[in-house]
């Protein structure tokens, strides 16, 4: 098999073309035809609870298509029936579709820990609760007859949350909606289309298929990347990919400085250029694996939130800011709600990156945001070496 190479520069380029992130933001107002387009083309959403400056589905969205309705891409997300809740790469939202594909993870689900403990502790309490559930549903953990105390402030899960999550893990029970991002369950047979339900694959068959959409929505990725989209272990991932090669969707390519094989999806194309301005979340498909960032943009971050405040380096939640194909600069924000603030706690260049031009697109930008989470205005504290330029700009 003839091994093609590309430039590092082309395959950046491709990169940020199939993450959706090689053209300026659209002017218009998106609806739920481009919410669909950003869904299509990344193939899943990753979900997390922090929302010290917005949730992160928020900012995907908004690296993408600029400012839109916060509440009406929820109400697409967990209203239209489009869609469903599932640990795919870490707790992620994603199109119906995929629900065949993910099946045999829930068929091969192990209650170790917290839920085995919760069995053995109080036999029928977690079948009780899928009782209640099929009864009453869509219910919230609170809504239980009887959801037990929390053990603590984060991950401490009273006995209804880790029965409810069990159920969730199995495909029980699936996410009906997410008033105020607390997920409602419901039994799935309520929430999931019969015909998605019944297009189950076996395991092999749909990892396969896994991997081939992993392939497409990176562009161009190692065996590791592509693996990682959907969470696959790397031993299944080897034993499996030669299928994909069989169907010719991916070829393999030779990139400068990756320093491994890479494989390119067929449908993926290079753009000529790459243009516009993006705050990147944390959990971003394009530097959710920090190794492929590293290779791809020489962005070598890590997310701070667990370390303590006198040892971090760039802030507590730290958003790399884009520009022109690039990483020019990271800020750590924080939406001060009361306030009705857009807060830099910190905001520090990236090596080599002309200060006065990062700054100014980066404060346009900051503008930007603020006024699309409802902020009146933006502040600029003086850390990183960064925030003198960029206070002046918005000042």
């Amino acid at each position: 098999m003839t091994v093609r190479r590309m430039t590092a520069d082309a395959a950046r380029r491709l990169v940020l073309a199939s993450a959706g992130l090689s053209k300026p933001v659209p002017a218009r107002e998106p609806d739920a035809r481009h919410f669909r387009r950003v869904m299509r083309q990344l193939q899943l959403i990753q979900l997390d609870s922090v929302n010290v400056s917005a949730r992160t589905h928020y900012w995907v969205f908004f690296s993408r298509l600029g400012h839109f309705d916060r509440d009406r891409l929820d109400r697409w997300l967990w209203r239209s029936g489009e869609h469903f809740e599932y640990w795919a790469h870490e707790a992620s939202i994603l199109p119906q579709e995929a629900y065949g594909l993910l099946a045999h993870r829930m068929r091969a689900a192990d209650p170790g820990g917290r839920a085995a403990a919760l069995m053995a502790e109080h036999p029928g309490y977690v079948e009780s609760v899928l009782d209640e559930v099929r009864r009453r549903g869509p219910l919230t953990v609170g809504e239980l007859s009887d959801p037990g105390e929390r053990t603590g402030p984060w991950w401490g899960y009273g006995r209804g949350k880790v029965a409810l999550e069990w159920h969730f893990h199995t495909g029980a029970v699936s996410v009906a909606d997410r008033p105020n991002f607390h997920r409602k369950y419901d039994v799935t047979e309520r929430v999931i289309d019969a015909r998605h339900r019944e297009s189950e694959l076996e395991r092999d068959a749909a990892i396969v298929a896994l991997l081939e959409k992993s392939a497409l929505a990176l562009g161009v990725g190692t065996l590791a990347d592509i693996a990682d989209y959907y969470r696959i272990r790397m031993p299944e991932a080897r034993r499996l990919f030669p299928r994909v090669l069989d169907t010719e969707s991916v070829f393999e390519v030779d990139i400068e400085g990756w320093g491994e094989p890479a494989y390119r999806h067929v449908e993926a194309t290079i753009p000529q250029r790459v243009e516009g301005a993006a705050l990147l979340s944390p959990f971003d498909p394009l530097i959710w694996r920090r190794d492929r960032a590293l290779r791809s943009f020489g962005l070598h971050y890590r997310i701070e939130i667990y370390v303590p405040e006198e040892k971090r380096v760039h802030g507590y939640y730290v958003l790399p800011f884009l520009m022109d194909g690039e990483i020019v600069a990271r800020v750590d924000l924080k939406t001060d709600r009361k306030a009705g603030v857009l807060r830099v706690r910190a905001a520090h260049l990236e090596a080599g990156c002309p200060r006065e031009q990062v700054a100014q697109r980066l404060a346009s930008h900051l503008e930007t945001t603020a006024t699309w989470l409802g902020c009146g205005s933006v502040a600029v504290e003086p850390r990183g070496d960064l925030g003198g330029a960029l206070g002046q700009h918005l000042s």
